[in-house]
Parts: structure tokens; sequence; C-alpha cells
């Protein structure tokens, strides 16, 4: 059924395990004295295979596409935010602008289903690759935007599994070996939240947020439009399945994108709640997807906790944050890069010719 899929085989070795966690035991410190950052450590040192950790190029790549479902109010701005983001990303105005060009990261806005046509630019050519400060446009758009899935499923199989593909073959032309997620697209939290409920068997109640600002009336009325949509799919419980009939374009980009990166070794940054969402359906496809995965931020949105609890995840940061974007991964890079470090460059007690602790 899966076999367009990449093969993603488990990175579990306990003797590796054991050898990082043996160099950070001898560095010039406490034992287990700089707590979850030495946990980061050893964690991104099994993605890579490597006891001295070096992360490079690292690609924060933005999905981008919209909802048919948005036209009935599930959120609180107009579709036009859409692509109106993504010319804001594109011009280096927004947070995740901000955060990649401060923190030296390449930054990649895919157009998977705007609904409106972005205007060409210098970023087009294929060839081109992106550079700390110049941002990089991919137009891989599958349709301008999704059906409403409140009538009908928001993608067809084929569109499903093209973008799907589309992630995947992206990640191939992206050099480094790290992808940091983001995304952007009006009405995107409710199919996070349709994804998280019919996936997880929660209600859907309890991981439907404010989204964008919607008040509590807003949210009322939201939640019983996903209580339609899951009602009318009801049948519906196979991963791709439950991806075509209530996510997103730019969901099943990352979806085929974090398959890729898994596939490849790499370390993926997770944002928030919508590419967690991703993070959930690629993990119901090839469940060692997880052990590629670091947390950025436990999100102010939400289903977010629930869904982290459902992945398993320990999140780096908890900061309120709901932006989206890939501007909770973007904040929370650094950390990974002082993790490697520490791996790598901070002396053993027999290096430094420190004692070591009393009996």
């Amino acid at each position: 059924m899966y076999d367009f899929l990449p093969a993603i085989p488990s990175i579990q070795d306990d003797t590796f395990t054991q050898h990082v966690q043996q160099l950070l035991d001898h560095k010039t410190k406490p034992v287990g004295s700089l707590g979850v950052l030495e946990r980061l450590a050893l964690r991104v040192a099994t993605i890579l295979g490597q006891d001295q950790p070096l992360l490079q190029d690292p690609q924060m790549v933005i999905f981008a596409a919209d909802h048919g479902l948005a036209a009935r109010g599930v959120s609180a701005y107009p579709t036009d935010v859409t692509w109106q983001m993504v010319e804001n990303f594109l011009a280096g105005g927004a947070a995740v602008s901000v955060l990649s060009r401060t923190n030296g990261i390449h930054l990649n806005i895919v157009d998977c289903g705007v609904a409106r046509d972005i205007a060409r630019r210098e970023q087009d050519p294929e060839d081109k690759l992106p550079k700390p400060g110049e941002p990089r446009l991919w137009r891989r758009k599958v349709a301008y935007g999704t059906q409403d899935s409140s009538v009908g499923p928001a993608m067809t199989d084929a569109e499903c599994r093209l973008a799907i593909q589309n992630g995947m073959a992206l990640v191939k032309k992206l050099p480094g070996n790290a992808l940091l997620l983001g995304e952007m697209g009006i009405g995107n939290t409710s199919c996070a939240s349709l994804l998280l409920a019919r996936l997880a068997n929660i209600d859907v109640a309890s991981v439907s947020g404010m989204g964008t600002g919607l008040d509590a009336e807003g949210v009322r009325r939201k939640v019983e439009v996903l209580r339609a949509v899951l009602d009318l799919h009801a049948g519906v419980t196979e991963p791709l399945a439950v991806l075509a009939a209530m996510g997103g374009l730019e969901v099943a980009t990352m979806v085929g994108a974090v398959l890729q990166a898994a596939a490849e070794s790499r370390v993926i940054l997770v944002d928030g709640f919508i590419t967690s969402a991703a993070v959930l359906v690629a993990s119901r496809l090839c469940p060692a997807v997880l052990e590629r995965c670091v947390y950025a931020h436990r999100s102010g949105e939400r289903g977010h906790t629930l869904m982290l609890l459902e992945l398993g995840a320990e999140p780096l940061l908890d900061w309120h944050m709901r932006l989206g974007e890939g501007s909770g991964a973007a904040t929370a890079w650094p950390l990974l890069v002082a993790a490697c470090a520490v791996l790598r460059e901070m002396a053993s007690f027999s290096t430094a010719g420190v004692s070591v602790k009393s009996a």
C-alpha cells in the first residue's frame, strides 16, 4: 500500500548510545549536570550516527497552502492572508524570516497549494539553493487549495500522493543534515485538530483552540464544523485516507518531506501544532520517523499538549508561542547547535587534567 514511501529503519543502537553517554559522563562536569542539554546532545548524535555531531546547512522549510474548510469560518483571518504571508516571508519581514536570518538558517518557502499564484521572482530557478538571508521559493502547487472537507474529501488520493512525493523530492534537493519544519495556511489548525482527533481517537473539542485568534463563540462554531467533518468521514481510518479526507496540501507535502528527511537520517526539528500533525501522519506510515525528531516547543494552541503526548515527545521550550511559521523551531535551533558543541568541544576529565569525583 505504501510502496512509494522510502524505507526508514530504526536507528536504535544500544552500543552507540552507551558510547555517547559515556563521553558525556566524562566531560568536566558532574554527571548529568547539563540536564536536558545532555539528552539533546545524545539524541542528535544518535540521529546523525556521529559521536562528534556537527549540524550543517540547516534548512527551514515553510509549507504553504489554502484550505476549502476556511470558508466555513474556522479562522479569524481571511484566506488572502496565506499568499500575503508568503510574500512577507520572501520579503524577509516575517518572524521566521528574522529568526532564520539571525540564526544562520536557510529559508525555503514551498507553494504546495496556495489559492493564488505567487509572482515570479529572482528566487525561482530550480538550480538555485537558498543562502542565509536569501529566501528561496519552491513552486510545488498541486491545486489552488483543498476542497471543503465538510462536504467531501479535501484532496483526491492522487493529489495527496503527489503532494507527498513533492515533499520527498524537495528534501532530496536540499543540502545539509537538518530539516526545520514550518507552515502557513489559513485554516490549518482545524486540519491539524481533525487529523489528531481521528488518528488518536480523541474528542475534537479537546484539541480545538483559538487558532489565529477566534473568540469563545468562534471556537464553539469551529468545533461544530469539525464534528461535522469527522461525522462525514466516519469510516475513514487508514492514515493516508485520513490525510486525503481531512488534511491540507501543505501537511501532505510536509509528510513527504519528513519521511525523506528521516530516510536520510537528518535531524527533524518540529515546530508546533500543525507540523506535529504532519509528523503524526508520517509516524503512522513509518513509526521509526519519531526516532529522528526533536520537538522545538510546546505551542500555546490547545491541542498541542495532547499531540505531544501522542508522539511521546519532550519539547525543548514552553514559551506559549502559537504563531506557527516555524518560529518556534527557529528559536530553538541554537540549543541544538550548543548541544552538539558540548559533545564535540568540551574537555574530558582526563584531557583537561581535572580530578574526578572522590569515591
